[in-house]
């Protein structure tokens, strides 16, 4: 008999977790990273380790309420997270509704966070390309607020490439393990709970 390679991952998660950010430290606790920074609380409290490099990102598997999850950091940088998340998707054949991503967004406030079941991009660059690469929107997203600039002359590339404040932090703290509970409930099913309970 022969054998095959030994595959590190199996193909049969229920869902794909992505947190959307820029790879370098950086880029580390700035605005456009607070989707990394959720994703890692979330793999903080469940013990999953995201140092696998594969499909252009850093990822981990894990269960989160007993389902089976793959958590995906693109290290693409934020305008070419599409193709990260397409290849992870087509490989292990995820359904596009079973795929969460997790961003910043400019026109909330810091502390605040807004679950949507699908929808346009927002004006979010790396939403942008995930949408143009899947050719879909129908997939569940969780808006992390970071913000406005402080006025319209500011440049927008130097405002979410800035770093939180030391009050804002903590409110991207407490945003974040609220994103861990969000994302409970949403790979139970249960989204409108999630939306009830968060939205700001």
């Amino acid at each position: 008999m022969i054998f095959g390679k030994k595959k590190e991952f199996s193909s049969n998660f229920d869902y794909l977790i992505v947190g959307l950010g820029n790879p370098g430290r950086q880029y580390e606790s700035t605005r456009h990273n607070a989707g990394f920074i959720c994703i890692d609380a979330l793999a903080d409290k469940y013990g999953i380790k995201i140092n696998k490099l594969k499909f252009k990102s850093l990822m981990g598997e894990g269960r989160i309420e007993g389902r089976r999850c793959l958590l995906l950091k693109p290290q693409t940088f934020m305008n070419l997270s599409g193709e990260a998340v397409r290849d992870a998707v087509e490989f292990y054949k995820i359904p596009t509704e079973n795929v969460i991503v997790i961003c910043d967004d400019i026109s909330l406030d810091p502390g605040k966070m807004r679950i949507r079941r699908k929808g346009s991009h927002g004006g979010q660059n790396g939403m942008r390309n995930i949408i143009y690469h899947l050719k879909d929107d129908n997939f569940p997203r969780i808006k992390i607020g970071i913000g406005a600039k402080p006025n319209p002359d500011y440049d927008l590339a130097d405002w979410v490439l800035s770093r939180f404040s030391q009050s804002e932090a903590k409110l991207i703290k407490q945003i974040a393990d609220d994103t861990v509970s969000a994302v409970e409930y949403m790979v139970k099913g249960d989204i409108d709970k999630a939306m009830s309970n968060y939205n700001s």
